[in-house]
């Protein structure tokens, strides 16, 4: 049976170093890490010029991004459970498919921790006017590092 870190090598997520900038991307509480929002490299509006599943790739870079940030911070990505993600669309006033977006994060989540175990997670997935930058999406995510580690 395949770690998490495992399988993120076989689906070719990276883990490059990066240095601290303005913010610290994820955060150790106790047994908890939070991260800052990730944001996509896409830009736009759900429903008014981006699709849907345009939207579930850049919520897939999000949680790309945040697992780096929780792998820099923790050294790898075994022994955490997803807890939380909280998932922002940039979308027109009359969009309604922002769980279909996040789905994307989550999707990610599920392949990498398990669906029905560690990857198993609360969420939130809502429309935004608007978003930093113009980012068609952010996420953030709060992970548990399990007891055995």
């Amino acid at each position: 049976m395949m770690t998490p870190t495992e399988k993120a090598n076989q689906l070719g997520l990276e883990f490059p170093t990066k240095e601290p900038g303005y913010l610290k991307l994820c955060a150790r509480a106790g047994n908890l890490y939070f991260t800052s929002g990730h944001v996509s490299d896409m830009k736009g509006k759900l429903g008014a010029g981006l699709t849907t599943e345009q939207g579930y790739k850049a919520a897939r870079e999000c949680a790309v991004k945040i697992l780096q940030s929780l792998h820099q911070e923790h050294g790898s990505l075994d022994n955490i459970r997803v807890v939380k993600l909280l998932g922002m669309v940039n979308s027109a006033q009359d969009y309604i498919e922002h769980h279909l977006v996040i789905n994307g994060a989550s999707d990610l989540f599920h392949e990498i921790f398990g669906k029905s175990c560690d990857g198993y997670h609360a969420r939130s997935a809502v429309g935004f006017a608007s978003l930093p930058t113009g980012v068609a999406v952010e996420v953030e995510a709060i992970f548990e590092i399990r007891s055995n580690s």
